[in-house]
């Protein structure tokens, strides 16, 4: 899994504002919680794992990919 700017196309100018790791009971990761901003065309976005639930949220202007990153 990749994250990338869905304005570049890219992951190469991300860059990880806020990360926040929760565990249930102190053990089990329960959540996840990133924000991005892209340093290239100041794209906003956020990644939430949400393990309860079995869900993947992803806001603003990045998107998840499976596939390989590309480089600008």
């Amino acid at each position: 899994m990749t994250i990338i700017c869905s304005n570049c196309e890219t992951a190469q100018f991300l860059q990880i504002v806020q990360s926040r790791v929760y565990f249930e009971d102190g053990e089990m990761l329960d959540e996840i919680n990133e924000s991005y901003e892209c340093t290239m065309c100041d794209a906003t976005g956020e990644y939430i794992y949400d393990r309860t639930r079995g869900d993947e949220i992803v806001k603003g202007d990045v998107e998840k990919t499976d596939g390989r990153p590309k480089y600008a």
